[in-house]
């Protein structure tokens, strides 16, 4: 099956190289300097699977119809790529493979809604040198239509999936999308201080606040009746207790998550590493959807819009928060909230 996949950043070419090297017929889309050095040397994987070299097509533009296209640029990237290739796509069934909750929404002003088919991904993977990816977590991903039922077709596309990357379906891809929002609020964390993943949850007041942040985008998405579906590694259970254990326990529980997917590669999240290319970051679409839900709800999100705040003015200024300052400013939001509450 020819395969298009437009966006080859970390998950577009973590997508690529797995589904080729599974036998599939990959054609990654991406800028300048990640074609040509793919054109050139192939795309090199390093990481939690191994080293090992992939010979791929790379191209700038869409310039053949595929029987399948999977979406994986930023969400703000979606409408603009989809318009872009938009002569090549007519018909073809796309997977949007987006963090957030939007993008099918996005997507879907554009191409009609049945040929699309939605994932959330769970793959960790660092792409920060043209021609390279870290494949840290080769997690699972989940697929579901956004816009109806399940069907064969779905079926048909986690089996080519499976293949690559264990896959599974759900029937409410929407609650699995915020369920994987909620636990993201958090990648702003690293984003503003340059830190990694394992270094935010090493400090017991940084790991409460990023509780805190998460508790927030809990209590909009319930006020909202959203019913978050589970992750296969991430059960849904697990995130709604977090509203009711101690906030000391509840850090814990999030660190000790963290801990288990430790490898000697630094975890640095999508945000922070969109800011370390130089590219323009997510949060409207990851804290600020929480943020605009709340608007909506009538509740006040000020860390959420904090985090907001705070990344746009690291793209800004190109100049970090040190883990003091993000500390002392977050803390004391959160602190005023509940003081607000009581």
């Amino acid at each position: 099956m020819r395969i298009a996949i437009i966006g080859a950043g970390a998950i577009g070419s973590a997508l690529g190289a797995l589904l080729s090297r599974a036998g599939q017929n990959v054609t990654l889309i991406g800028r300048t300097a990640q074609v040509g050095a793919i054109r050139r040397d192939g795309l090199h994987v390093d990481g939690a699977l191994g080293a090992f070299t992939v010979p791929l097509a790379a191209s700038e533009t869409l310039d053949f119809r595929p029987e399948l296209a999977f979406l994986t640029v930023k969400t703000q990237d979606v409408l603009a790529a989809v318009q872009a290739n938009l002569a090549f796509l007519t018909g073809v069934p796309l997977v949007t493979f987006q963090n957030g909750v939007r993008s099918d929404a996005l997507v879907a002003t554009v191409l009609p809604p049945h040929q699309l088919v939605s994932a959330v991904v769970n793959i960790h993977a660092n792409y920060l040198t043209p021609g390279t990816v870290t494949v840290l977590y080769p997690g699972p991903l989940v697929i579901g239509r956004p816009f109806g039922p399940n069907d064969a077709r779905v079926e048909a596309i986690a089996a080519i999936l499976r293949a690559a990357v264990p896959t599974t379906l759900s029937d409410n891809i929407r609650g699995v999308h915020w369920l994987k929002l909620i636990v993201n609020l958090n990648n702003a964390f690293p984003a503003l201080t340059n830190a990694t993943f394992h270094q935010i949850y090493a400090d017991s007041d940084l790991r409460q606040i990023a509780v805190k942040v998460m508790l927030e985008g809990l209590r909009v998405a319930k006020r909202a009746g959203i019913r978050l579906e589970s992750l296969p590694d991430t059960p849904a259970v697990l995130i709604r207790l977090i509203e009711w254990l101690p906030l000391r326990l509840a850090a814990l529980v999030l660190a000790a998550k963290a801990h288990r997917m430790e490898t000697r590669w630094p975890l640095l999240g999508s945000t922070l590493q969109s800011l370390q290319r130089k590219r323009p970051t997510e949060i409207d679409y990851l804290n600020g959807e929480v943020v605009r839900l709340g608007r909506e709800m009538g509740m006040a999100t000020p860390l959420n819009a904090s985090m907001v705040a705070m990344v746009h003015e690291v793209e800004r200024t190109g100049q970090f928060w040190a883990l003091d300052t993000v500390r002392a400013a977050i803390g004391a939001k959160a602190d005023s909230g509940r003081a607000a509450a009581r």
